[in-house]
């Protein structure tokens, strides 16, 4: 398979789907999940996927082996942290506003790179219901930030400092909130520990600046994607094919 997940696949519980054995369900997701430490590619797939643990069906494993087909034919696939490369840090922040449909909930994505290597990338369904786009990206980039602070604090041992971080996201109703909740009467609803955001901003510590969605590259981690922005994206995660 050339993508872990077909971009039309609408994983749910489907209860009249024939069950199948849990134990060896589970026992495959596991081993999926500990391949994305070094797979960030997979991340989305295998995270949907471990959501049917309790109750798999035959709907749900074939989503599984098309992963385990996506690995297979793509076993030459690496990520890259070349000698030499630069210290510049770089968070990528990105959400699903309610894409799943279960429960309807959000999921925030991250990526942080030092350089052109990627460093650490996360992404975790949101604990809260978000009634907006620009809520679930700026709880997103409120979590970038957290990522992007404890970076900077990891790089004083080392003795580098950084002036401040950029954060790039897609949404602008959320780069807004973050320099001006005057503008914003409607999101007063957003939960209080979300909004240290903006007082980082503020003092400075970290910047937020536009990208386009297609050059989003924590876009992979949200949703499954037609194969040429899938590959696209793939190769902005920094993996490459291996070279002996």
């Amino acid at each position: 398979m050339k993508t872990p997940m077909s971009s039309d696949t609408k994983l749910m519980k489907d209860e009249e789907c024939e069950s199948i054995d849990s134990t060896k369900y589970r026992g495959m997701i596991n081993s999926l999940l500990y391949l994305t430490a070094s797979r960030p590619d997979i991340m989305f797939s295998v995270c949907l996927g471990a959501h049917f643990q309790e109750a798999p069906k035959i709907s749900h494993l074939e989503a599984v082996k098309r992963i385990f087909r996506y690995i297979k034919g793509t076993t030459y696939l690496g990520l890259w942290y070349p000698k030499g490369t630069g210290i510049e840090t770089v968070v990528y922040a990105d959400s699903n506003h309610a894409r799943d449909y279960m429960d309807r909930k959000s999921t925030s994505t991250i990526c942080t790179f030092v350089g052109c290597c990627l460093t650490s990338w996360f992404s975790k369904k949101q604990t809260a219901l978000a009634i907006s786009t620009t809520e679930a990206e700026y709880v997103s980039v409120g979590k970038a930030c957290q990522q992007a602070l404890w970076m900077k604090q990891a790089l004083i041992d080392y003795d580098v400092r950084l002036d401040d971080v950029p954060i790039m996201c897609d949404n602008k109703g959320a780069i807004d909130l973050s320099k001006n909740p005057m503008q914003h009467s409607r999101t007063k609803h957003i939960e209080i520990c979300h909004h240290f955001l903006r007082d980082n901003v503020q003092k400075g510590h970290i910047s937020i600046e536009k990208v386009t969605s297609i050059d989003n590259i924590t876009d992979i981690l949200t949703k499954p994607l037609k194969r040429e922005s899938f590959n696209y994206l793939r190769l902005g995660l920094g993996m490459i094919e291996h070279i002996p």
